[in-house]
C-alpha cells in the first residue's frame, strides 16, 4: 500500500514557528512531527511515501531525503504558492498513487495509532480513523455505527483524525459534488475533501474505526507545547510506551475488511 501525507498548508495558526519551518518538519519529541508518521508508517509495511507540499516546499526533501533511513521511498509533489487542500491534493495526487486503495495522513497531527489496523481493502470508497472529540472541537464531525458504517448525522459524533484508506472511486463525480466552490474550477482544482466524504456516507460507502488512544491535532503553538510536555513523559516511560495504538483501537465492521496486523 503507498501513502500519502498531507504537507502542503501555510501553517497560518502556528506562526510565528512556521514562518521559517513548514509545520509538518516543526520539532516534537526530538525529531520532525511528519518523522513520527513516517516511522509508523514504515513500521506498517508502507513502502511508497508521497508527500505533498507547498510553503517551504525545498525543507521537505533536505530533511527527509528519499525515506532510506526508514526504509521507505519519499516522492515529493509540490502543488505550488497556494496550496491545494485536501480534496484537491488527493485528486492531483491521484496519478502516482495509482488505482489500489492508499493511505492518506494529516502531515500536522500526532497519534500513536497503529497503521497496520487499517483495512488494506475497504468495503467502500473510504475508511476513516475517528476519534473522541478534543476540547477544541467538541462536536465532533461524524458519527460511527454499530456496524462500522460512518454517517454525517446521527448523535454520538466522534472527530475525524485525519487518517484514512481511499480508492479513487470517491472522485468519480467529484466536479458534481464540489460545484462551483471557490478554486473547483482552478488547474489544478483546489477544494475540500469533506464534501465527497459526505456524499460518500449518503450512499453507505464509508467505513470507520474507533481509536481511543493518543491523538493530537498540533494547530497551535501551545498545542504543540503539549505534545512536547507528552512525549517527554513517554520517553521517561521507557521504550515500551510509544507503541499503543493497537490496545487502543478499535476496528469495526471486521468481516467485510481485510486487517492487515
Amino acid at each position: 500500500m503507498k501513502a500519502l501525507i498531507f504537507a502542503a498548508g501555510l501553517g497560518e495558526r502556528m506562526r510565528p514557528l512556521t514562518d521559517s519551518v513548514p509545520k509538518p518538519l516543526l520539532p516534537a519529541g526530538g525529531q520532525p512531527l511528519i518523522a513520527w508518521h513516517l516511522q509508523r508508517l514504515a513500521a506498517a509495511g508502507v513502502e511508497e511515501v508521497l508527500i505533498n507540499t507547498s510553503w517551504l516546499a525545498p525543507q521537505f526533501p533536505a530533511a527527509l531525503g528519499d525515506g532510506t533511513r526508514w526504509g521507505l521511498r519519499i516522492r515529493y509533489l509540490h502543488e505550488g504558492d497556494t496550496p491545494l487542500e485536501t480534496g484537491g491534493g488527493m485528486w492531483n495526487a491521484l496519478p502516482q498513487l495509482g488505482n489500489a486503495p492508499f493511505l492518506a495522513v494529516n502531515g500536522d497531527i500526532w497519534t500513536d495509532f497503529d497503521f497496520a489496523a487499517l483495512p488494506a481493502e475497504p468495503p467502500g470508497d473510504a475508511h476513516l480513523v475517528l476519534v473522541d472529540n478534543p476540547q477544541h472541537h467538541p462536536d465532533g464531525d461524524f458519527a460511527l455505527d454499530a456496524d462500522g458504517d460512518v454517517r454525517a448525522h446521527g448523535e454520538p459524533k466522534l472527530t475525524f483524525a485525519g487518517i484514512g484508506v481511499y480508492r479513487a472511486s470517491l472522485f468519480d463525480d467529484w466536479p458534481r459534488i464540489v460545484g462551483d466552490a471557490p478554486g473547483a474550477r482552478a488547474e489544478p482544482p483546489r477544494f475540500r475533501l469533506a464534501p465527497l466524504l459526505r456524499a460518500a456516507m449518503r450512499e453507505g460507502q464509508v467505513t470507520g474505526t474507533h481509536h481511543r488512544g493518543r491523538w493530537t491535532d498540533v494547530g497551535t503553538p501551545e498545542r504543540l507545547r503539549r505534545l512536547e510536555r507528552e512525549l517527554g513523559a513517554i520517553r521517561g516511560q521507557g521504550p515500551g510506551a510509544r507503541g499503543q495504538g493497537k490496545a487502543g483501537t478499535t476496528v469495526t465492521r471486521s468481516s467485510r475488511t481485510s486487517d492487515r496486523s
